[in-house]
């Protein structure tokens, strides 16, 4: 091959290339800069998030004795360490958090509570060594009172009196309390009774317990009445005395168990619930949750809980999401689905995001800091529709994580007076003109390529005329 066929074979070569090339941007989806090449192994979804750190291996993980057990981190959600979270259990006296909660949003401290007929009969079926308040048959005695009783002293009859006068009988406020549990998100709850009856129909989980003690300490002043230590109510008209009541939870009680971060909870027992406890701490601004359920005794359930709280506020870190570190990136998002858009007959009509407001990762991996992302590899635009939304994917990466943590929702719509004549199928982000374009330059490849034949085949024609001519001219 002569060296001139060497070049024009080099040069068709690089415009194919080049028109490959092209054609492989023009097919595929518009991502942004951000995006990396290689986006981790895998990425945890929004409902993985709950349960993610549960997968990762604790190796100093502290040693429970309880049966079962969760610790909760009430800000992002997550469950950070359990064991049978999620079995249904009886949770004797820690019944009565839910009892509590439903008086303390229901009813006024200063309300006044008349011990009925009905009321009174139900507290005699009380069996004898459960612990009571010694509530009598007309007796007069204030919401207040009866909700410190309850949380302090855990009298049955006071928890009792609680739900018959918000519900009318105790069956239909146990009712009021399985409503409520689903409300906050409980799964595996059903409540029999006003106060920890032991049977096997009143149950609950550790999870769900968690759930309802953190609706508890954060939508109430559960937190306040169930770390006095001391409380006294007064003479009633059927008691002529004051009753000094102590709070029986040795976080409050005793100095061997004082947690300074403790901020709630409730004790429970009975021979078939075993020893219970759930409690709420908080440490800057970090609020976790621990549920034990059946623990060796009762000294051990506090043990257990210290060393949770201990192990979580130092193994995990719960990482605040804010929209301000978004806005980069998105703002150049909808400025790319704009650019992209300028050219059809639809508009971005609306953005609005949606994000996590904390996400919880081991504070090992956190240390070692993340990059936020933005992804648009899978964003469709089908240019035929009248409205139309996309939900874009935010995610912070850290070194050999990715979370999913929030969602950029784009909506379009068509222009206003804008009459389409047979519609475009569905595309993705690159517009029409891309394909047009495409057709367009491989034409003009095409076509340059004839006349650069051409032109060769021309010089190949005159060089052998100019040989011929030669050798006449030699003749």
């Amino acid at each position: 091959m002569t060296v001139f066929g060497k070049k024009l074979s080099a040069a068709i070569t690089a415009l194919i290339l080049t028109a490959t090339s092209f054609w492989s941007f023009a097919g595929a989806g518009v991502s942004a800069d951000e995006i990396p090449d290689d986006p981790n192994d895998g990425i945890v979804t929004a409902s993985e998030l709950k349960t993610d750190l549960l997968n990762e291996e604790h190796p100093d993980c502290p040693s429970i004795s309880a049966a079962s057990y969760v610790l909760y981190d009430a800000n992002s959600g997550a469950i950070l360490l359990g064991k049978d979270y999620d079995v249904q259990k009886e949770p004797a006296s820690m019944t009565k958090v839910m009892t509590v909660l439903l008086a303390l949003e229901r009813l006024e401290l200063t309300d006044i509570v008349t011990i009925s007929h009905d009321m009174a009969e139900a507290m005699d079926n009380i069996t004898k060594d459960y612990v009571k308040l010694g509530l009598q048959e007309g007796e007069e005695i204030s919401v207040k009172d009866l909700v410190y009783a309850s949380v302090l002293k855990s009298a049955n009859d006071a928890s009792l009196a609680l739900g018959m006068f918000m519900g009318g009988t105790e069956a239909d406020f146990c009712q009021m309390m399985n409503a409520k549990a689903s409300e906050i998100g409980c799964t595996n709850t059903h409540f029999s009774s006003a106060f920890g009856l032991s049977t096997p129909d009143n149950v609950t989980t550790p999870y769900d317990m968690a759930l309802i003690l953190n609706e508890a300490v954060t939508k109430t002043n559960y937190s306040e009445i169930s770390k006095t230590l001391n409380y006294t109510i007064n003479a009633t008209n059927k008691y002529s005395s004051e009753r000094d009541i102590t709070n029986g939870n040795r976080f409050v009680s005793t100095t061997e168990f004082n947690y300074e971060y403790y901020i709630g909870g409730k004790t429970g027992f009975t021979n078939t619930a075993g020893h219970t406890l759930c409690a709420a701490a908080k440490k800057n601004n970090r609020t976790l949750v621990g549920c034990v359920f059946n623990a060796t005794d009762a000294n051990v359930r506090y043990s257990d809980l210290i060393k949770l709280f201990e192990y979580g506020y130092s193994t995990f870190t719960t990482v605040e999401i804010t929209e301000n570190e978004f806005m980069p990136l998105i703002d150049e998002a909808t400025m790319q689905i704009k650019d992209l858009l300028s050219d059809t007959n639809l508009y971005l009509s609306n953005q609005r995001l949606v994000l996590n407001n904390y996400i919880t990762t081991t504070s090992t991996r956190a240390q070692l800091g993340s990059t936020n992302r933005i992804d648009l590899s899978q964003a469709m635009i089908d240019t035929s529709k009248e409205q139309q939304t996309l939900e874009i994917p935010l995610c912070k990466v850290y070194s050999d994580k990715t979370y999913l943590i929030g969602t950029l929702v784009i909506e379009i719509e068509k222009k206003a007076g804008v009459v389409e004549v047979n519609p475009e199928k569905k595309t993705n982000l690159t517009s029409v003109r891309s394909l047009l374009v495409t057709f367009a330059v491989l034409s003009g490849l095409i076509l340059l390529l004839v006349i650069v034949l051409l032109i060769f085949r021309a010089r190949i024609i005159k060089r052998r005329r100019d040989e011929v001519t030669k050798r006449a001219n030699m003749l």
